[in-house]
């Protein structure tokens, strides 16, 4: 009701439950101080965002201060569609789970792995224009974009002079932005520092050869491309198996609705454990022939694949009611197989990621 005064909203949501209780909107501080003032919140287009919601799980979103509490800085990092921007994703001190880092090129969701930080390569600043051109001492103007914003590095001078000085002055900014990627894999950085990663953020240690250096910054940049770019990656080849009654022409063949790990005995107790080198994709589909490194790639408390079967189901939110349907991005874009391929690429994606650790030691 407009005109309400903040003081009386929790009142007046209390004896309105039918604006409180829809499940589609949470009640936070920001809400409530707008309908405090009876403010009007408009739809805008270019609030729509591509998000990353969780490994290897590109969704729709829609940031707007309004609607988002506690952007931080994201509208800095990806302040419109037309600004790229990528960075690294780390579970925060003090996760639930191992210390895990991973690759984002959209806007990632605070627990895209579990409650997090993120660690883009850029950020954006807005341009204010001056009142009568450009004045000596004040930034370049020149940098500044077609939607009024200039890139800042986010990658110091006095951190590219220190690797300068220490590997070599061919050495970018970029190259010291997927080191630190690369190095965050590292299985023996990873062990040396294992209690500091549960207890702070990572500390990163300067290289002592420009061979160590360019190893991990190479690592670093396969590794970015292979889990952003997961899409275009090549299928692996498993082994997908129909039922003798489905025919592989027929759109209803791929539709998904849970899937689940196959089953086979324990060769010690006797009982049925998952089989992770086979997927129950629908009672007409079974995947099989994943190889047993893909399980070794793991993402927080999940290992790629795992993701996979956790977030491609037809899943209703409890709350709104809304429904959560996979096989609705197929219908639209006329690619019934979609799922069945992207288990396949991220497959391709676990054991190529497995190889390139391997050979950090």
């Amino acid at each position: 009701q407009a005109g309400t005064q903040e003081k009386n909203v929790d009142e007046f949501l209390r004896s309105h439950p039918e604006f409180s209780g829809t499940g589609t909107l949470s009640w936070n501080t920001r809400m409530k101080q707008y309908l405090g003032r009876g403010a009007r919140i408009k739809f805008e287009e270019a609030a729509i965002r591509e998000v990353t919601y969780r490994p290897f799980c590109t969704q729709v979103g829609y940031m707007a201060a309004e609607l988002n509490d506690r952007q931080g800085e994201l509208p800095l990092v990806f302040p419109t569609t037309h600004h790229r921007n990528f960075g690294i994703v780390l579970t925060a001190p003090a996760s639930h789970f191992e210390f895990t880092p991973f690759f984002a090129a959209h806007v990632p969701d605070l627990h895209l792995l579990d409650t997090g930080q993120f660690f883009p390569r850029w950020t954006y600043e807005k341009s204010e224009p001056s009142d009568g051109g450009l004045d000596f001492g004040s930034p370049d103007e020149s940098s500044t974009d077609e939607w009024g914003f200039r890139r800042v590095d986010n990658i110091s001078d006095g951190i590219l002079a220190l690797y300068c000085g220490t590997v070599g002055d061919q050495v970018t900014k970029d190259d010291i932005f997927f080191y630190v990627y690369g190095l965050l894999h590292d299985p023996a950085y990873r062990e040396t520092y294992a209690s500091d990663l549960k207890k702070m953020l990572p500390h990163i240690p300067t290289p002592d050869t420009r061979e160590r250096f360019e190893q991990l910054a190479s690592a670093g940049r396969r590794l970015a491309d292979l889990h952003v770019d997961y899409e275009a990656v090549d299928p692996y080849p498993l082994d997908v198996k129909l039922k003798s009654s489905a025919s592989a022409s027929d759109c209803e063949t791929w539709r998904v609705s849970k899937m689940k790990w196959g089953k086979k005995k324990d060769s010690e107790t006797g009982k049925n454990v998952d089989d992770r080198t086979t997927i129950i994709y629908s009672p007409k589909v079974t995947i099989a022939g994943i190889p047993e490194d893909a399980e070794r790639y793991m993402l927080g408390s999940r290992s790629a694949l795992a993701w996979i079967i956790d977030r491609y189901q037809v899943k209703a939110d409890k709350a709104s009611g809304i429904v959560n349907d996979p096989n609705d991005w197929c219908d639209e874009h006329d690619d019934p197989t979609y799922i069945v391929d992207l288990i396949k690429r991220v497959t391709t994606v676990a054991v190529e990621t497995m190889k390139i650790v391997d050979s950090l030691g």
